[in-house]
């Protein structure tokens, strides 16, 4: 099957499911936090110096097939491509509408999108992530972006790109007393450095009012999770969060938000197979599908590297892949469409 159910009822499920199949509309939310500049912490750049780089381009990607803030796709520092290949194949096949969030860029993309005046995220480690003036702004900025989004879709897919946002996720999941144990966009999840990352976050904010999920979020958190949060207590439509331990994070704080939004989490199998993260288990009660790109069948290597745990999630690639099943997609055919965006993102440009 091309698709299972990880947490929840199936047919809370399948009524997401059901609902791809009508009129979605995607939002990809992007921003920085300055939690990424710690050594070793995240591979989301060929280096350390094109981090920041890494969600415009994603950005420009999904827009144009290529990318125009550098002059090649992310990627690892050995050459996996991001997964906004994935994302993107699923979205030129489908035709679904999608828009771009700015949630706290350093870089802007050279594309359209929305501002929702998101700081930057600044180091965990070291001090807050946003005053939390900013953070509650721009919450409310998203907001009403995910009400107007809504009016025009039957369900809002709610992707995202921020590197060590993991380890933002993990700390914001301490902090509200849930074990954090979130995937890696390496076969070897750094753990000891996130958890001294974290550590020293959650330490330096102890005693904090965790009655209120935004002054954790502007604690320990970035800003994507303030967009992403935003849009979904928004919108007036069902939302599908697209992604892994981060997505799982920002459940979370919707729920400590508004118990009544109606959410679910789509991830890849790669995030649902990952043996150091617990996706099922920092997830709130609500429907979590694994979606398989069956990528570990490809004929390109460097697709391959995702079944052999490296990059695993981002960009909404589960929800995309997820999206592109229910529009009718079978799973040889999408992988057949990826490797042809492959071939021409990546290897045509060797």
């Amino acid at each position: 099957m091309s698709w299972e159910v990880l947490k929840g009822e199936k047919g809370d499920a399948e009524r997401f499911i059901e609902l791809l199949k009508g009129d979605p509309v995607f939002a990809f939310a992007i921003g920085n936090t300055k939690t990424a500049e710690v050594p070793g912490i995240t591979v989301a750049g060929a280096n350390p110096e094109l981090i920041k780089f890494t969600p415009p381009a994603d950005a420009e990607l999904l827009h144009y097939g290529h990318c125009k803030i550098i002059p090649f796709p992310p990627a690892t520092p050995d050459g996996k491509p991001t997964p906004a290949l994935i994302t993107y194949t699923a979205l030129r096949t489908t035709g679904v509408p999608f828009f771009v969030v700015d949630s706290g860029l350093m870089t802007k993309p050279n594309i359209p999108y929305f501002d929702i005046a998101a700081p930057v995220g600044e180091n965990i480690a070291e001090k807050p992530a946003m005053k939390i003036e900013e953070a509650k702004e721009a919450f409310e900025r998203a907001k009403k972006l995910g009400e107007m989004l809504s009016r025009i879709s039957d369900v809002l897919i709610i992707g995202e790109s921020i590197p060590a946002g993991t380890t933002t996720a993990g700390a914001v999941l301490k902090a509200f007393g849930i074990k954090a144990a979130v995937s890696s966009s390496m076969p070897d999840n750094p753990v000891k450095i996130k958890e001294e990352v974290i550590s020293k976050a959650v330490e330096r904010v102890e005693g904090i009012d965790s009655s209120d999920p935004l002054d954790v979020v502007a604690a320990v958190g970035d800003p994507v999770m303030v967009g992403v949060a935003g849009m979904a207590i928004g919108s007036t439509k069902p939302v599908l969060l697209a992604g892994g331990t981060q997505m799982a994070a920002i459940a979370q704080i919707i729920r400590k938000l508004d118990e009544d939004t109606d959410i679910a989490i789509a991830t890849t199998t790669y995030v649902a197979g990952d043996e150091t993260a617990d996706m099922v288990g920092i997830s709130p009660d609500v429907p979590v599908i694994a979606a398989d790109p069956m990528l570990g069948n490809s004929s390109k290597l460097g697709l391959r590297a995702y079944a052999e745990g490296f990059v695993k999630e981002g960009v909404g690639a589960g929800g995309a892949t997820l999206l592109a099943y229910a529009r009718g997609m079978s799973s040889k055919e999408f992988l057949k469409e990826v490797e042809r965006s492959y071939y021409e993102v990546v290897e045509s440009k060797m």
